[in-house]
């Protein structure tokens, strides 16, 4: 009797080692990998064609290395139920295989649908974890340790070989997506897994020692960060192959490293490897409660933004263009590079929350689109995070003079994606409204003409938006909703020995030290 067909449906996992689904596959029968691209997401405000330009590299790489296995990549378009349907109708299946997706409201609905198409055709559907995501969660108790454990199994190897499947077309992996929008070249960030590993090699090796302390300003940041974001997001890397590859070089470390120079690299290590911890943390809180995705956390919240943004102020925050030049720099590097820091992603969703005042579901979806390692649960949750409607968080307002002045001192950041600030002297580079008429022309940097006026007053505006809060804080019924929101979705002290400092009183604070 021939063993049954399985289908192992790629989705943000696009490698093969470490890959549970397509492992646990692999030992029950033949196997039929499958990556189905699906028009209409890659429509959705919050996806983009730089993002599909790194899943496109990656899937290439992903064909070939399969196809050296045996059995290439299968790469069909359209909705998930009608590609689904025809496959099944020539080549039955007996299961699908895939990794669980913490995705937005639309593959929610998705994977909901497909879930309904498979138990009405009796075909059993195997989802398996590749984050410390818990489906269904039923207390964060001990939430830590289970992460613990499963970065701390044993990576799956990839098959040794699998069989061909004969008269199944592989498909085309198309240039761009109907309707996906189409981004410039410039500053696109490459995918495959090749990319990924020597990414990871480069931060490992010596990128990452100034990491802690070189990732808040957006001038050395480029290097001290990981740059692995994107890696994890569309899974050309598993988070567990980067637990355990930074856990091996702290030893390393260890061992061959002394004085100054262990002690940098090991504080950089211990605080990466919280931000891997971190990043499961947030995408927790959406699979736990998807409504967030499109509504506040704290529903007391609700209605103390206007729903619809201010076009003129969003215009202006969402193009680079509010006259505050740290602010402008970030917003068109973002634009250009597909990725920008922490703390200037930070900057810049407090910048559009509380002084601009606007509500942080649109800006949401700018950024989404702009990120190329947009992870929906950990997008939606900072957002809302940064913009004060968790209900759990410390308020966090950013001075945008004040982090131009520490993250930017010489201007360096500035001037190159402000080519129209480069001959303003630093006096008055970081507050160009203060800078005289006269010094205006020696420049060439005229305000309103050259460079806009400041949008709003920054200083009056943050006061305001922290009364708002303020009186919305001292509210009884808002307290009480508050507290079930940290039930449900606050950290809880973690057990893990590796860890040399103690815990905070309050770890669910941010992700962002510092001053404000």
């Amino acid at each position: 009797m021939p063993e049954a067909l399985q289908l192992v449906w790629f989705k943000r996992d696009l490698r093969v080692e470490d890959h549970a689904a397509l492992h646990a596959a692999s030992q029950r029968g033949p196997v039929l990998p499958l990556y189905i691209v699906e028009p209409d997401y890659w429509q959705l405000p919050d996806s983009s064609g730089r993002q599909w330009r790194f899943v496109r590299d990656s899937l290439h790489e992903l064909r070939e290395t399969l196809a050296r296995l045996g059995q290439s990549l299968v790469i069909r378009q359209g909705p998930a139920i009608e590609v689904l349907e025809t496959l099944h109708r020539h080549h039955p299946f007996a299961a699908v295989h895939s990794h669980q997706e913490t995705g937005n409201g639309w593959t929610y609905t998705r994977d909901r649908t497909v879930s309904k198409w498979l138990r009405r055709h009796a075909i059993a559907w195997q989802e398996y974890r590749q984050h410390g995501v818990v489906r269904p969660l039923r207390s964060r108790d001990g939430w830590s340790r289970q992460w613990e454990e499963l970065m701390g199994e044993v990576q799956r190897p990839a098959p040794g070989a699998l069989r061909p499947i004969e008269g199944v077309e592989p498909g085309e992996i198309p240039e761009r997506p109907p309707g996906c929008s189409v981004d410039s070249a410039e500053g696109i960030v490459a995918g495959g897994r090749g990319q990924a590993l020597a990414t990871l090699d480069s931060f490992l090796s010596h990128r990452g020692r100034n990491y802690s302390g070189g990732i808040s300003s957006p001038q050395s940041a480029w290097t001290a960060s990981s740059r692995l974001s994107p890696c994890i997001t569309w899974g050309t890397l598993s988070l567990r192959e980067v637990v355990q590859a930074t856990r091996e070089r702290r030893r390393q470390v260890r061992a061959d490293a002394a004085g100054e120079d262990q002690r940098r690299w090991l504080r950089s290590l211990r605080a990466f490897e919280e931000r891997l911890h971190w990043h499961c943390h947030f995408m927790q809180k959406l699979e736990d409660e998807p409504r967030i995705e499109f509504g506040n956390m704290h529903r007391a919240c609700d209605g103390l933004r206007p729903e619809q943004p201010d076009p003129v102020l969003f215009h202006a925050w969402s193009r680079g263009e509010t006259g505050f030049p740290l602010v402008d720099a970030c917003m068109r590097a973002l634009a250009a590079e597909g990725w920008l820091n922490f703390r200037m992603r930070a900057m810049l969703v407090s910048f559009a929350a509380y002084q601009l005042w606007l509500h942080w579901r649109q800006p949401a979806l700018h950024m989404a689109q702009l990120f190329t390692d947009y992870e929906p649960g950990i997008h939606v949750c900072q957002f809302q995070m940064q913009s004060g409607t968790t209900g759990i968080n410390a308020l966090r307002i950013y001075n945008p003079v004040k982090q131009s002045l520490d993250q930017d001192p010489r201007g360096r950041f500035i001037r190159r994606w402000l080519p129209e600030l480069a001959r303003v002297p630093d006096r008055w580079l970081h507050e160009p409204w203060t800078m005289p008429p006269a010094v205006q022309r020696d420049t060439g940097c005229r305000l309103g003409t050259d460079y806009p006026e400041r949008a709003v007053d920054h200083v009056q505006a943050a006061r305001l938006a922290r009364q708002r809060f303020t009186s919305l804080r001292r509210d009884r019924s808002a307290n009480r909703e508050a507290d079930g929101i940290r039930e449900r979705h606050a950290s809880r002290r973690r057990p893990a020995p590796r860890r040399r400092a103690a815990t905070p009183a309050s770890p669910q604070l941010g992700l962002f030290d510092g001053d404000d």
